[in-house]
């Protein structure tokens, strides 16, 4: 079944609005090293809620890898209920909910990269290994978080980690919604 060009059209504006959405929560990750460690945590969930669900819709809008890309939203949504349900205090739990939320939407971005083709391809391809790269150092720097939180508690430098880490996620995912939004205008995202 084809779709009009005018729904065509109207679908590609849904997707790219949420692209902006997440790039717009990628400008405001990168502020929250301002908020301190008291608000940090609630505010890191409370952004990845809203980008899982932006991209849930986002995700509903697409004809490729519909379900691999609403899939990844709901990881995304999960990781922030697990991460505003968790007490905001204690980062270590964080550490692991930020790095298993990275890898799962790392693998869930490469299965959907695995179904598109051309230049979503390529975008979901980047998208995924941004999140595993993430995902990654995050993994490195496991034994120096925690020997730091355990000593000094939550720090400045912990919210600035974790801010930095959403916005480089939200800024792939952002990138790779706008161009997926230039090709459903051709009707082939």
């Amino acid at each position: 079944m084809t779709e009009s060009p005018a729904g065509s059209e109207a679908r590609s504006r849904r997707i790219a609005v949420a692209g902006w959405l997440i790039l717009a929560l990628a400008g405001g990750a990168a502020t929250l090293p301002v908020l301190g460690p008291a608000h940090g945590a609630i505010v890191i969930g409370a952004m990845l809620i809203l980008a899982g669900l932006i991209e849930v819709f986002a995700g509903f809008q697409r004809v490729q890898a519909r379900k691999l890309a609403m899939v990844a939203g709901v990881v995304t949504v999960i990781a922030g209920l697990l991460f505003t349900t968790d007490q905001a205090a204690k980062f270590t739990p964080a550490l692991f909910i930020v790095a298993g939320w990275l890898f799962v939407r790392g693998v869930t971005l490469a299965a959907a990269c695995a179904l598109e083709y051309g230049s979503v391809k390529f975008w979901t391809g980047l998208a995924a290994s941004a999140d595993f790269l993430l995902a990654f150092l995050l993994a490195v720097g496991f034994s120096a978080a925690t020997l730091v939180i355990s000593l000094f508690g939550a720090t400045q430098q912990m919210v600035a980690q974790f801010a930095w880490i959403l916005a480089l996620s939200f800024l792939a995912t952002g990138a790779m919604l706008l161009e997926v939004a230039k090709c459903a205008k051709r009707e082939d995202a």
